[in-house]
């Protein structure tokens, strides 16, 4: 069986490009594709080669999101005909690849074209084109990669949905069934700490859709309280102008350190919408308890009173009441937590991939047969 695995793009290393680097291991002889691979450390993937589409040798190329638009037909223009199955991990445009009757092409979705569907106010309004002229063109082009998307997903065969979540964002915008399958978190690389020290914490990349800076505007209210910060990004400088001395920034930290105050935080705090969210399955892994906005996968991974606390509006006061609802209640249970995030296991995620695509490709040989 020829096997070809097809990304979105690779440009750092991400809760996406484990789950490829678990396809990898699940399929070591695969080949992989993406529009663009600027990637310098491979070893998460084998060192394998990465065959890109011409986007690629464009001008500015690593700037790739002004190339948005012409990724589907990029993707289409890859040659995949010698390989009997496709998977995709599509957060965006990896799914657009083509693929014949005798093929069979499975997507593991991250999310439907998120920007250009439910979250397309949001998008315009952090790249600061909501109004004028200007977001009338980005409209435009948002609604043309919208029918570019429906149209795409005819070539899938079958979607695996990261949660529960997006398998209801792919029934509402590709009107197609799903099987569920939680992305892999390595909680084997965290250890359970019982004895908590007094700080909250949280990391990220510091882009708009995370709330670092609501977080931050909500624990400058809290001076009593510390949180410490970790992550770098675009929003650095505005989230260091609004930081007060109880809230510490760290910036890029390796994984050793992350790892560390994430064992030892009093809890986790995460108020951004993801469509699964690894790192607070990880912050579980730990014992650590998560404050998170209770909408998108926290419902799922973030099990209300148990493992933490949902807060179900992204404003300060509701952040703020949910911390001080959370000091003011139970002591949760560390190895209850833990056992929790157990459920998101690599393991689990190989062995449950492994046997989706073992009775799929069976009866698409069972098909071919007749």
């Amino acid at each position: 069986m020829k096997v070809a695995i097809v990304h979105d793009w690779f440009v750092e290393l991400g809760g996406a490009e484990k789950v490829v680097q678990q396809l990898v291991t699940l399929f070591p002889n695969a080949d992989l594709f993406s529009t663009v691979d600027y990637m310098s450390d491979k070893s998460f993937i084998l060192n394998k080669k990465i065959y890109t589409t011409f986007i690629q040798k464009l001008p500015g190329s690593k700037k790739y999101q002004k190339y948005f638009p012409m990724m589907p037909f990029a993707l289409e223009n890859l040659d995949l005909r010698k390989y009997d199955l496709i998977i995709s991990s599509s957060s965006s445009v990896a799914k657009c690849i083509l693929s014949g009757p005798d093929q069979l092409h499975i997507c593991y979705c991250h999310s439907p074209m998120r920007y250009a569907w439910d979250l397309q106010e949001e998008y315009l309004e952090q790249i600061g084109s909501a109004k004028g002229f200007k977001s009338y063109i980005y409209r435009y082009l948002l609604y043309k990669m919208r029918t570019i998307d429906v149209r795409t997903s005819n070539s899938v065969d079958y979607f695996i949905a990261n949660s529960n979540y997006i398998s209801k964002r792919i029934q509402k915008v590709y009107r197609r069934e799903s099987q569920v399958i939680y992305p892999n978190v390595e909680v084997q690389d965290f250890t359970v700490v019982k004895e908590k020290r007094e700080f909250y914490f949280t990391c990220s990349r510091l882009v708009p859709y995370k709330r670092i800076d609501l977080i931050v505007k909500a624990f400058s209210q809290m001076p009593d309280k510390k949180l410490v910060v970790i992550g770098d990004g675009p929003e650095m400088k505005k989230i260091k102008a609004i930081a007060t001395n109880n809230v510490e920034l760290l910036g890029y930290q390796p994984f050793t350190v992350l790892k560390e105050y994430m064992e030892n935080a009093k809890a986790f705090v995460f108020a951004a919408q993801e469509d699964f969210g690894i790192v607070p399955v990880e912050a579980q892994a730990c014992g650590t308890p998560v404050i998170a906005y209770g909408k998108g996968g926290s419902l799922e991974t973030v099990v209300n009173g148990v493992t933490g606390v949902h807060f179900y509006e992204q404003t300060e006061k509701s952040l703020i009441d949910a911390v001080n609802y959370f000091e003011s209640s139970k002591a949760l249970d560390p190895n209850e937590i833990r056992e929790h995030a157990n459920k998101f296991s690599t393991e689990r995620f190989l062995k449950e991939f492994r046997n989706f695509v073992i009775d799929k490709f069976e009866e698409h040989l069972g098909d071919k047969a007749q």
